[in-house]
């Protein structure tokens, strides 16, 4: 076995570890939450299924990489390619629309009662659980051929129009064929980014016009490293910052893929690391701001009735 590939294989396994540590300790921190009567029931249920989305795509990519760097032989049959990559797009699909959702939830309770928003903050929570399922159909039906293109590596016949993750198989089809799959999949992730983006942009400027008003309400100036607002700002855009770093990336590395049909074993071992990347950072850094954004919350229901209570969701 090779140095490069237990380094892989390390690295793959020290993701899993953390990730889904990660994960499972934001899942039961919300939980627990919900069930001593803290925090809001609506941003706890996307944040609950985002870790349970998250869970999915370390496991999904992060075990059949790590198998494989180890130089383990078959461990996955035809079937079982099919199913680990289908739940894999799947995941990472249902990742970024979950954390879009979670956006555009904050941005709407966080807007003005004056805003053309104001007239969602009551019906957004009604909508959460339909969105999840809408969202959760489209992506079924958008990664729908991916069990058609992808088998296993001992049934693969023609190699010179496959794509080799080293376990796994993806036959590439026609160009018109694959460039219009790229094109719907990019589509997705520039939509959802753009949203996210724009929500977050939304909140930013929200946030700065609270604090410039509660300065002048009190004719008094707040030192920037204790102004609840500027922190509640930095979660806002180190959560996006990462997820935006992260899945440009990951798009870039699949289109490269898809345009130019070239597979590399070491840049493909980065794609799945980085596709694995924001699921594993993404609990620490909701638990990490998540007591000073609380804290924001409770100093803006004490200073602005206006401000809405569920501030607090972020």
């Amino acid at each position: 076995m090779a140095s490069t590939d237990v380094k892989f294989a390390v690295i793959f396994l020290f993701q899993i570890v953390v990730g889904i540590l990660g994960n499972f300790w934001l899942f039961h921190h919300f939980t627990s939450h919900y069930l001593r009567g803290y925090g809001a029931k609506s941003t706890g249920l996307i944040l609950r299924h985002l870790t349970l989305i998250n869970s999915l795509v370390i496991l999904s990519r992060g075990i059949p990489e790590t198998m494989a760097a180890f130089e383990l032989k078959s461990f996955l049959s035809d079937f079982g390619c099919k199913v680990v990559f289908f739940v894999h797009r799947v995941a990472r699909g249902m990742s970024i629309d979950t954390t879009c959702l979670l956006s555009v939830f904050q941005a709407i309770t966080i807007s003005p009662w004056g805003s053309r928003w104001a007239m969602l903050k009551g019906k957004a929570s009604q909508y959460i659980g339909p969105s999840n399922i809408l969202c959760w159909t489209l992506n079924i039906i958008l990664h729908i051929m991916v069990p058609v293109y992808v088998t296993d590596k001992w049934n693969s016949r023609n190699t010179s129009r496959t794509m080799d993750f080293g376990y796994c198989t993806s036959k590439l089809q026609d160009k018109h064929t694959d460039f219009l799959y790229m094109l719907l999949i990019s589509v997705h992730d520039v939509l959802c980014l753009g949203l996210i983006t724009w929500t977050s942009v939304f909140m930013v400027s929200i946030l700065h016009r609270h604090r410039h008003q509660v300065q002048y309400i009190h004719r008094t100036k707040v030192p920037p490293t204790s102004s609840p607002e500027i922190r509640a700002t930095q979660s806002i855009l180190v959560l996006v910052s990462t997820f935006v770093s992260f899945y440009t990336f990951s798009s870039i590395i699949y289109i490269y893929f898809s345009v130019f049909y070239k597979t590399c074993w070491w840049l493909m071992t980065t794609s799945a690391l980085i596709n694995s990347g924001f699921p594993t950072a993404c609990p620490f850094i909701l638990l990490s701001h998540n007591h000073c954004v609380s804290r924001f919350f409770s100093v803006c229901m004490g200073r602005n009735t206006h401000f809405p209570r569920l501030i607090r969701e972020i």
